[in-house]
């Protein structure tokens, strides 16, 4: 089971603490997800396949919106884990790359956990909790860690500004039939996202 600590909203890894056999489950859960798309998976397929009880899978995820969600954030783990190569323009780049390749990879994953957050508060609140706020919290430590070595000033830690980077990957992978690519990381960093921190260096 996840920690009480990660429940209340601990900072990453420790959301991330699965037992090895729930990670096992998570992981049939995305490969079927990735196979036969949000509609035509069920718990009982998940079950089935992992040799799993549907009455251990129901327990820990009370619905298959719940499950999907779990995989979801299970599937893009390392993404939440803030690099540290010593250069702002090197850690964006690294962020921007990652984002984009896990959004390629789980477009139809993450299609499929937005249209059910539409029905669910439930499902909202986790998403919020687990999945938004933590990579918040990477990408202030980003920047902190930025303004620290004077290549940007501490009022550029806004997510006014910094949210345009997954946030516009995202779109694109999810509403493009323009996918993101390397260049268009390298794009957004070195023309938008970095002039914009840095302007507002003090």
């Amino acid at each position: 089971m996840v920690p009480d600590s990660a429940k209340s909203g601990a900072s990453e890894p420790e959301q991330y603490c699965w037992t090895e056999r729930e990670a096992e489950l998570l992981t049939v859960t995305l490969r079927l997800l990735q196979s036969h798309g949000y509609d035509r998976l069920t718990v009982d397929a998940v079950a089935t396949e992992a040799k799993a009880s549907k009455a251990t899978m129901y327990r820990r995820w009370p619905s298959k919106a719940d499950l999907v969600l779990a995989a979801f954030i299970e599937g893009t783990r390392e993404s939440a884990v803030a690099p540290n190569t010593g250069s702002l323009r090197e850690d964006l780049i690294a962020i921007g790359t990652s984002v984009a390749a896990h959004s390629r990879e789980h477009a139809s994953t993450m299609r499929a956990v937005l249209n059910e957050m539409s029905h669910s508060a439930d499902l909202r609140a986790a998403m919020q909790d687990k999945f938004v706020r933590h990579r918040h919290t990477m990408m202030e430590e980003v920047l902190a860690t930025a303004a620290a070595r004077g290549e940007i000033g501490t009022d550029a830690i806004n997510p006014e500004i910094w949210d345009v980077l997954p946030g516009y990957l995202v779109f694109r992978s999810l509403m493009s039939d323009r996918p993101p690519t390397d260049e268009t990381v390298r794009m957004l960093v070195d023309e938008v996202v970095l002039p914009a921190l840095q302007r507002t260096r003090t």
